[in-house]
């Protein structure tokens, strides 16, 4: 059982939204881009507990707050397509089966359907969630049916919980670890699996009775109770308020809600107090290792319960290293039938193929999930072993920085870097100003990598050497900012962008150092080099060294002044797209 489609209007920042998902998932986006609320919104029509809050939705739960427009409702609107139905499912749901056509991702229409044994044709069920805001009642109403049953002249038929449970949709929020984890509150990880077990904690009214009778200051010598009583007489000065007379402190407020706040699991510290027990401390205060492992133990118990499940969980990375956020992902994947997770964290992405992972972008209120799907140009033995890492980062960043080698890359990274240390107060830093830097490897791949990144939502960069002018053009056309140097190598950007005098000491201190390559050795620069032979000289070095951050390193050596002007101009401008209000700090245009 898995969900395949799922439509979304005028939910929270969603105005419109159409969703396809091929098994396990990813998605990915900025922060406010519509992750958790496509969650919510699943939870709104398959959650089994979700429709027992009061009101099921508010205000807030519209599209830009708006539940009604000229004087017409707006509706809430959320269809989810379930599929890989197993047998028992089948039978249950027997009258509201209907067919789902894989080959162009849509429902078969007319009763009776008749191409149900066409290949890619496979039984569904169609669920919705419909709310609004009922005048006459003052209030908001929300409710979960059958899709088919909602069509003209039909009685509409309610998914209730009982049919939900059949489903097993379990959404584990942000919330779900520290103080919440082995809490009772509703929607901790062991609120849900005492949920799965069917127990329904027997212990509230026994322990509000304890509570009931516990004097926390009853003693007057304590002074409490008798300032308690003086507040109450001063009251009583002013306004009748019998009602409110013998003051008491309580434990808590005595409602469940309460309780399941403050009821938590204490664990041993380890340490013994003089009459030999052992000091109990709540959970949350052992280690971040102990309360790792416990987020995983139960997260694996949730699983093993529910063997046909969906799980839905957002960001498994928090608190975990990334080991252990893999080791989730893994576990929660396999003992699942289908698992969907946001993330932030490239360690989780790179558990998932890339048409698994889907990119999340809004625009007005419209949400497109766009299938990253593998990058052109990159094989796939070679985004395993290599690009993979880079690649999943690429993913979760706003902006994307696409260099034609591994030169450039390490050169770029190293001249941002630089000057944020520089000038602190700005952001020149590609990290600081959330892009990512992504290697083309060659020049002719930048264009082909740039529309990729286009078409996921990205703004795109690109530096390149100087191209003919039809290429010059494509990459232009295919990328939101281009950066073309003047020269036809990224070792002359650099070293006719540097005075000789720098590059001359730069050098001389590769050779004290013995750096310097024997098989360069008639090329040694010594002091007195003519500029022209220093040149050369520096040339074929860099040549001989490129790809292993050399010249990124004579970047390092300059100061700010010293550095390419091409190239500290092309991170001023970058920057300046970022942050518009960037001054300019004197330098000539690229």
């Amino acid at each position: 059982m898995h969900i395949s489609k799922v439509n979304i209007s005028n939910f929270r920042g969603i105005k419109d939204a159409s969703i396809l998902m091929n098994g396990n998932v990813v998605f990915v986006g900025d922060n406010n881009s519509g992750k958790s609320t496509i969650f919510e919104a699943i939870d709104l029509v398959m959650g089994p507990d979700r429709l027992s809050r009061h009101p099921v939705i508010d205000e807030h739960d519209f599209y830009a707050g708006e539940y009604q427009k000229n004087k017409e409702l707006v509706q809430i609107n959320i269809e989810v397509v379930v599929v890989g139905l197993n047998d028992e499912q089948k039978i249950y749901f027997g009258n509201h089966i209907e067919w789902w056509n894989n080959n162009d991702n849509s429902i078969l229409q007319g009763p009776p359907a008749v191409h149900t044994d066409d290949e890619g044709v496979e039984p569904a069920l169609r669920l919705s969630f419909l709310g609004c805001y009922d005048p006459e009642e003052d209030d908001f109403t929300g409710q979960t049916y059958f899709t088919e049953t909602l069509r003209e002249g039909n009685n509409p038929e309610l998914f209730r919980k009982s049919d939900k449970r059949k489903c097993g949709f379990l959404y584990l929020r942000t919330l779900r670890t520290g103080n919440r984890a082995l809490s009772l509150e509703r929607g901790s990880l062991l609120d849900i699996i005492l949920q799965l077990k069917e127990i329904k904690p027997q212990m509230w009214e026994n322990v509000i009775s304890q509570l009931e009778n516990i004097s926390v200051a009853g003693d007057p010598e304590l002074g409490i109770t008798e300032i308690l009583t003086s507040v109450q007489n001063s009251i009583s000065n002013i306004v009748a308020y019998e009602s409110a007379d013998k003051p008491q402190l309580k434990v808590s407020n005595l409602t469940r809600e309460n309780l399941r706040k403050v009821l938590t699991v204490f664990m041993g510290s380890g340490a013994y107090k003089e009459n030999g027990l052992e000091y109990m401390t709540p959970y949350s205060h052992q280690g971040t290792g102990t309360i790792n492992t416990l987020v995983l133990s139960l997260l694996s118990m949730i699983a093993d319960i529910k063997e046909n499940v969906i799980f839905a969980m957002e960001e498994p990375e928090i608190a975990l290293p990334p080991h252990t956020q893999k080791r989730i992902v893994l576990s929660v994947i396999e003992k699942s039938t289908q698992a969907l997770f946001t993330s932030h964290s490239p360690y989780v992405l790179e558990e998932f193929e890339p048409e698994q992972i889907l990119v999340i972008s809004k625009n007005e209120g419209m949400l497109v999930a766009t299938p990253a799907g593998m990058p052109p140009t990159v094989k796939t033995k070679k985004y395993r072993d290599e690009f993979r890492r880079r690649f999943c980062e690429s993913l979760l960043a706003r902006r994307v920085l696409i260099t034609e080698g591994r030169t450039e890359y390490d050169v770029y990274s190293t001249a941002s870097r630089k000057m944020q240390q520089i000038h602190p107060e700005k952001s020149y830093s590609f990290d600081l100003n959330g892009i990512a830097l992504v290697n083309a490897e060659t020049d002719t791949q930048v264009s082909a990598l740039g529309q990729y990144y286009k078409n996921l939502g990205k703004t795109v960069y690109a530096v390149f050497d100087k191209q003919d002018e039809s290429v010059s053009k494509q990459i232009s056309a295919s990328v939101d900012f281009a950066y073309e140097a003047n020269e036809h190598g990224i070792e002359d950007v650099v070293l006719k962008g540097i005075d000789s005098s720098v590059l001359l000491k730069f050098a001389l201190e590769i050779v004290a150092n013995g750096e310097w390559p024997s098989y360069l050795s008639d090329k040694k620069p010594v002091d007195g080099i003519s500029d022209d032979e220093l040149y050369k000289s520096l040339k074929q070095f860099f040549k001989h060294k490129k790809g292993d951050g050399s010249l990124a390193e004579l970047i390092q050596f300059c100061n700010e002044d010293e550095m390419p002007l091409f190239i500290k101009s092309t991170i001023q401008k970058i920057s300046e797209t970022v942050y518009p209000e960037t001054e300019h700090t004197g330098t000539d245009e690229v």
